[in-house]
Protein backbone atom coordinates (compact mmCIF):
# COMPACT_ATOMS: atom_id res chain seq x y z
CA UNK A 1 0.00 0.00 0.00
CA UNK A 2 2.90 2.38 0.84
CA UNK A 3 3.92 1.95 -2.67
CA UNK A 4 1.09 2.89 -4.46
CA UNK A 5 0.86 5.99 -1.87
CA UNK A 6 4.44 6.94 -2.64
CA UNK A 7 3.48 6.38 -6.62
CA UNK A 8 0.07 8.69 -6.15
CA UNK A 9 1.95 11.46 -4.47
CA UNK A 10 4.89 11.76 -6.85
CA UNK A 11 2.70 10.98 -10.12
CA UNK A 12 0.43 13.92 -8.51
CA UNK A 13 3.44 16.09 -8.32
CA UNK A 14 4.76 15.60 -11.62
CA UNK A 15 1.32 16.38 -13.08
CA UNK A 16 1.25 19.85 -10.96
CA UNK A 17 4.63 20.36 -11.41
CA UNK A 18 3.79 20.02 -15.74
CA UNK A 19 1.30 22.00 -15.45
CA UNK A 20 2.99 24.91 -13.85
CA UNK A 21 5.68 24.84 -16.46
CA UNK A 22 3.09 25.36 -19.28
CA UNK A 23 1.17 28.14 -17.78
CA UNK A 24 4.17 29.63 -17.21
CA UNK A 25 5.75 29.08 -20.97
CA UNK A 26 1.75 29.72 -22.26
CA UNK A 27 1.74 33.24 -20.57
CA UNK A 28 4.81 34.51 -21.80
CA UNK A 29 3.76 33.46 -25.45
CA UNK A 30 0.52 35.54 -24.76
CA UNK A 31 2.11 38.49 -23.75
CA UNK A 32 4.32 37.99 -26.73
CA UNK A 33 1.40 38.90 -28.92
CA UNK A 34 -0.30 41.69 -26.62
CA UNK A 35 -3.05 39.89 -25.04
CA UNK A 36 -4.65 41.48 -22.27
CA UNK A 37 -3.02 41.06 -18.82
CA UNK A 38 -6.49 40.42 -17.31
CA UNK A 39 -7.41 38.13 -20.00
CA UNK A 40 -5.00 36.25 -19.16
CA UNK A 41 -5.49 36.16 -15.96
CA UNK A 42 -9.24 35.38 -16.28
CA UNK A 43 -8.94 33.03 -18.61
CA UNK A 44 -5.11 31.30 -18.91
CA UNK A 45 -4.58 31.18 -15.61
CA UNK A 46 -7.78 29.79 -14.37
CA UNK A 47 -7.35 27.03 -17.41
CA UNK A 48 -4.17 26.58 -16.68
CA UNK A 49 -4.14 25.87 -12.63
CA UNK A 50 -7.42 23.36 -14.11
CA UNK A 51 -5.12 21.34 -16.13
CA UNK A 52 -4.37 18.72 -13.67
CA UNK A 53 -8.07 18.43 -12.98
CA UNK A 54 -8.58 18.04 -16.96
CA UNK A 55 -5.71 15.43 -17.71
CA UNK A 56 -7.11 13.44 -14.44
CA UNK A 57 -10.43 13.54 -15.82
CA UNK A 58 -9.69 12.74 -19.59
CA UNK A 59 -7.13 9.92 -18.99
CA UNK A 60 -9.83 8.05 -16.11
CA UNK A 61 -12.37 8.78 -18.99
CA UNK A 62 -10.11 7.07 -21.82
CA UNK A 63 -9.63 4.38 -19.38
CA UNK A 64 -13.04 3.63 -18.47
CA UNK A 65 -13.24 4.98 -14.93
CA UNK A 66 -16.23 7.08 -15.61
CA UNK A 67 -16.23 7.60 -11.39
CA UNK A 68 -13.08 9.09 -10.88
CA UNK A 69 -13.45 11.38 -14.28
CA UNK A 70 -16.69 13.18 -12.93
CA UNK A 71 -15.92 12.68 -9.22
CA UNK A 72 -12.19 14.81 -9.59
CA UNK A 73 -14.84 17.52 -11.21
CA UNK A 74 -17.21 17.74 -8.42
CA UNK A 75 -14.54 17.42 -5.66
CA UNK A 76 -12.25 19.93 -7.41
CA UNK A 77 -14.70 22.65 -7.76
CA UNK A 78 -16.24 22.58 -3.94
CA UNK A 79 -12.81 22.67 -2.57
CA UNK A 80 -11.81 25.22 -4.94
CA UNK A 81 -14.99 27.80 -2.80
CA UNK A 82 -14.74 26.25 0.65
CA UNK A 83 -10.74 25.48 0.83
CA UNK A 84 -9.22 27.93 -1.32
CA UNK A 85 -11.41 30.68 -1.38
CA UNK A 86 -11.96 30.56 2.57
CA UNK A 87 -7.76 30.09 3.08
CA UNK A 88 -7.80 33.11 0.90
CA UNK A 89 -10.06 34.68 3.21
CA UNK A 90 -8.49 33.55 5.95
CA UNK A 91 -4.89 34.22 5.48
CA UNK A 92 -5.21 37.74 4.19
CA UNK A 93 -3.40 40.18 6.20
CA UNK A 94 -5.74 43.22 5.46
CA UNK A 95 -9.01 43.80 3.95
CA UNK A 96 -10.08 42.39 0.77
CA UNK A 97 -11.33 45.28 -1.35
CA UNK A 98 -11.19 43.85 -5.33
CA UNK A 99 -12.00 46.11 -7.70
CA UNK A 100 -13.69 44.44 -9.96
CA UNK A 101 -17.47 43.97 -9.39
CA UNK A 102 -17.82 40.06 -9.51
CA UNK A 103 -21.49 39.78 -8.35
CA UNK A 104 -22.46 41.44 -11.47
CA UNK A 105 -20.17 40.39 -14.01
CA UNK A 106 -19.01 37.11 -12.94
CA UNK A 107 -21.24 35.56 -10.56
CA UNK A 108 -23.14 34.19 -13.33
CA UNK A 109 -20.22 32.33 -15.00
CA UNK A 110 -20.14 30.59 -11.60
CA UNK A 111 -23.66 29.05 -11.20
CA UNK A 112 -24.26 28.40 -14.62
CA UNK A 113 -22.09 25.62 -15.54
CA UNK A 114 -23.19 23.92 -11.70
CA UNK A 115 -27.22 24.05 -12.87
CA UNK A 116 -26.17 22.98 -16.32
CA UNK A 117 -24.50 19.95 -14.96
CA UNK A 118 -27.42 18.68 -12.93
CA UNK A 119 -29.10 18.62 -15.15
CA UNK A 120 -27.19 16.35 -17.53
CA UNK A 121 -26.31 14.56 -14.39
CA UNK A 122 -30.10 13.76 -14.66
CA UNK A 123 -29.32 11.43 -17.45
CA UNK A 124 -26.92 9.40 -15.74
CA UNK A 125 -24.25 9.64 -18.50
CA UNK A 126 -22.19 12.75 -20.17
CA UNK A 127 -22.13 12.12 -23.98
CA UNK A 128 -19.78 13.11 -26.71
CA UNK A 129 -23.16 15.73 -27.29
CA UNK A 130 -23.05 17.12 -23.88
CA UNK A 131 -19.15 17.75 -24.09
CA UNK A 132 -19.77 20.41 -27.24
CA UNK A 133 -22.58 22.08 -25.22
CA UNK A 134 -20.18 22.16 -22.55
CA UNK A 135 -17.27 23.88 -24.82
CA UNK A 136 -19.90 26.26 -26.24
CA UNK A 137 -20.22 27.53 -22.73
CA UNK A 138 -16.51 28.27 -22.16
CA UNK A 139 -16.83 29.66 -25.71
CA UNK A 140 -19.40 32.18 -24.15
CA UNK A 141 -17.65 32.62 -21.08
CA UNK A 142 -14.24 33.69 -23.05
CA UNK A 143 -16.32 35.92 -25.18
CA UNK A 144 -17.45 37.47 -22.27
CA UNK A 145 -13.89 38.30 -20.54
CA UNK A 146 -13.04 39.51 -23.98
CA UNK A 147 -15.80 41.70 -24.35
CA UNK A 148 -16.07 42.93 -21.02
CA UNK A 149 -12.84 44.13 -21.12
CA UNK A 150 -11.90 45.86 -24.40
CA UNK A 151 -9.71 48.66 -22.70
CA UNK A 152 -7.34 46.13 -20.58
CA UNK A 153 -3.79 46.85 -20.95
CA UNK A 154 -1.79 44.23 -23.42
CA UNK A 155 1.83 44.46 -22.96
CA UNK A 156 3.94 44.87 -25.98
CA UNK A 157 6.48 42.24 -26.99
CA UNK A 158 9.55 44.52 -26.22
CA UNK A 159 8.51 45.00 -22.62
CA UNK A 160 9.02 41.03 -22.02
CA UNK A 161 12.77 41.92 -22.95
CA UNK A 162 15.19 38.24 -22.73
CA UNK A 163 11.91 36.54 -21.31
CA UNK A 164 10.47 35.33 -24.10
CA UNK A 165 12.42 33.02 -26.72
CA UNK A 166 10.74 30.66 -28.84
CA UNK A 167 13.69 28.15 -28.57
CA UNK A 168 13.36 27.83 -24.85
CA UNK A 169 9.56 28.47 -24.77
CA UNK A 170 8.97 25.78 -27.43
CA UNK A 171 10.81 23.05 -25.36
CA UNK A 172 9.31 23.84 -22.14
CA UNK A 173 6.14 23.59 -23.45
CA UNK A 174 6.82 20.08 -24.46
CA UNK A 175 8.49 19.11 -21.59
CA UNK A 176 5.22 20.58 -19.56
CA UNK A 177 3.31 18.67 -21.91
CA UNK A 178 4.63 15.20 -21.31
CA UNK A 179 5.04 16.27 -17.48
CA UNK A 180 1.49 16.29 -17.47
CA UNK A 181 0.40 13.21 -19.63
CA UNK A 182 2.57 10.88 -17.81
CA UNK A 183 1.56 12.25 -14.41
CA UNK A 184 -1.94 12.13 -15.12
CA UNK A 185 -2.02 8.30 -16.37
CA UNK A 186 0.33 7.84 -13.21
CA UNK A 187 -2.25 9.40 -10.68
CA UNK A 188 -5.23 7.86 -12.05
CA UNK A 189 -3.90 3.93 -12.18
CA UNK A 190 -2.55 4.54 -8.66
CA UNK A 191 -6.08 6.22 -7.44
CA UNK A 192 -7.55 3.21 -8.95
CA UNK A 193 -5.20 0.73 -7.20
CA UNK A 194 -5.38 2.55 -3.66
CA UNK A 195 -9.42 2.34 -3.91
CA UNK A 196 -9.49 -1.12 -4.52
CA UNK A 197 -6.38 -1.95 -1.77
CA UNK A 198 -8.86 0.02 0.40
CA UNK A 199 -12.02 -1.38 -0.47
CA UNK A 200 -13.69 2.23 -1.32
CA UNK A 201 -15.04 3.04 -4.27
CA UNK A 202 -13.39 5.06 -6.86
CA UNK A 203 -15.63 7.81 -6.31
CA UNK A 204 -14.73 8.36 -3.09
CA UNK A 205 -11.42 8.29 -3.90
CA UNK A 206 -11.32 10.75 -6.76
CA UNK A 207 -13.49 13.72 -4.69
CA UNK A 208 -11.07 13.38 -2.05
CA UNK A 209 -7.47 12.79 -3.00
CA UNK A 210 -7.22 13.35 -6.76
CA UNK A 211 -9.43 16.80 -6.29
CA UNK A 212 -7.01 17.76 -3.20
CA UNK A 213 -4.02 17.39 -5.20
CA UNK A 214 -5.20 19.02 -8.48
CA UNK A 215 -6.60 21.56 -6.66
CA UNK A 216 -3.03 22.33 -5.21
CA UNK A 217 -2.73 24.93 -8.35
CA UNK A 218 -5.82 26.87 -7.11
CA UNK A 219 -4.76 26.87 -3.82
CA UNK A 220 -0.88 28.44 -4.22
CA UNK A 221 -1.68 30.91 -7.04
CA UNK A 222 -4.76 32.40 -4.80
CA UNK A 223 -3.00 32.44 -1.42
CA UNK A 224 -0.07 34.46 -3.23
CA UNK A 225 -2.01 36.99 -5.11
CA UNK A 226 -4.12 37.33 -1.79
CA UNK A 227 -1.03 37.94 -0.03
CA UNK A 228 0.36 40.54 -3.14
CA UNK A 229 -2.77 42.19 -2.86
CA UNK A 230 -4.36 41.25 -5.66
CA UNK A 231 -8.05 39.97 -5.35
CA UNK A 232 -8.84 40.22 -8.09
CA UNK A 233 -6.71 37.75 -9.30
CA UNK A 234 -7.53 35.35 -6.25
CA UNK A 235 -10.81 35.74 -6.31
CA UNK A 236 -11.21 35.51 -10.71
CA UNK A 237 -9.33 32.47 -10.75
CA UNK A 238 -11.41 30.70 -8.28
CA UNK A 239 -14.75 31.23 -10.79
CA UNK A 240 -12.19 30.85 -14.25
CA UNK A 241 -11.51 27.13 -12.40
CA UNK A 242 -14.40 26.21 -11.70
CA UNK A 243 -16.08 27.37 -14.73
CA UNK A 244 -13.06 25.56 -16.59
CA UNK A 245 -13.48 22.62 -14.70
CA UNK A 246 -17.09 21.29 -15.93
CA UNK A 247 -17.30 22.87 -19.28
CA UNK A 248 -13.27 22.18 -20.61
CA UNK A 249 -12.59 19.25 -18.13
CA UNK A 250 -15.53 17.34 -18.07
CA UNK A 251 -16.68 18.70 -21.39
CA UNK A 252 -13.40 17.43 -22.18
CA UNK A 253 -13.61 14.07 -20.35
CA UNK A 254 -17.25 13.34 -22.26
CA UNK A 255 -15.69 14.20 -25.61
CA UNK A 256 -12.62 11.52 -25.81
CA UNK A 257 -15.07 8.77 -24.42
CA UNK A 258 -19.03 9.40 -23.42
CA UNK A 259 -19.27 8.63 -19.85
CA UNK A 260 -21.89 6.41 -18.49
CA UNK A 261 -22.56 6.96 -14.89
CA UNK A 262 -25.40 6.34 -12.29
CA UNK A 263 -25.14 9.82 -9.94
CA UNK A 264 -28.58 8.67 -8.03
CA UNK A 265 -25.60 7.63 -5.10
CA UNK A 266 -23.85 10.66 -5.73
CA UNK A 267 -26.98 13.55 -4.77
CA UNK A 268 -25.29 14.80 -1.67
CA UNK A 269 -22.00 16.10 -3.11
CA UNK A 270 -23.62 17.45 -5.90
CA UNK A 271 -25.62 19.45 -3.38
CA UNK A 272 -22.20 20.40 -1.78
CA UNK A 273 -21.25 21.59 -4.80
CA UNK A 274 -24.34 23.83 -5.78
CA UNK A 275 -25.10 25.25 -2.10
CA UNK A 276 -20.75 26.01 -2.07
CA UNK A 277 -21.47 28.19 -5.36
CA UNK A 278 -24.67 30.05 -4.14
CA UNK A 279 -22.57 30.39 -1.23
CA UNK A 280 -20.25 32.30 -3.93
CA UNK A 281 -22.66 33.85 -5.01
CA UNK A 282 -24.63 35.02 -1.89
CA UNK A 283 -20.60 36.28 -0.32
CA UNK A 284 -20.05 38.67 -4.20
CA UNK A 285 -23.37 39.79 -3.72
CA UNK A 286 -22.72 41.36 -0.37
CA UNK A 287 -18.68 41.55 -0.95
CA UNK A 288 -18.45 39.90 2.49
CA UNK A 289 -14.71 38.91 1.89
CA UNK A 290 -14.06 38.64 5.49
CA UNK A 291 -12.58 35.83 7.71
CA UNK A 292 -16.16 34.82 8.94
CA UNK A 293 -17.26 34.13 5.36
CA UNK A 294 -14.02 31.81 5.42
CA UNK A 295 -15.09 30.05 8.68
CA UNK A 296 -18.64 29.49 6.96
CA UNK A 297 -17.01 28.04 3.69
CA UNK A 298 -14.79 25.41 6.00
CA UNK A 299 -17.93 24.81 8.07
CA UNK A 300 -19.83 23.15 4.49
CA UNK A 301 -15.93 22.01 4.26
CA UNK A 302 -16.50 19.73 6.76
CA UNK A 303 -19.70 18.42 6.66
CA UNK A 304 -18.76 17.38 2.92
CA UNK A 305 -15.73 15.68 4.55
CA UNK A 306 -17.35 14.16 7.67
CA UNK A 307 -20.39 12.22 4.50
CA UNK A 308 -17.28 11.55 2.32
CA UNK A 309 -15.12 9.83 5.40
CA UNK A 310 -18.15 8.20 6.65
CA UNK A 311 -18.51 6.09 3.37
CA UNK A 312 -15.22 4.35 4.05
CA UNK A 313 -17.14 2.36 6.59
Amino acid sequence: MFVEFLIFVVSLGVLIWGADILVAQSEKIALHFGISEYVIGATLVALGTSLPEMAASITASLNGKPALAVSNVIGSNILNITLVLATVFLVSKTAIKPNRDFFAKDSSWALFPVLIFAVMASQNQFDRFDGTLLAFLMVAYVMFLLNSEPDALAIEAEDLGDKFRWNKTVPMLIVGFALVIFGADFTVSSASTIAHKLGVSEWVIGVIMVSLGTSMPELVVSIVASLKGKADMAIGNIIGSNMANITVVLGGAALVNSIKLDMSGYIFDIAVMLIATLMLVFITANRMYSKSAGISLFVLLALFLRHTVASFA
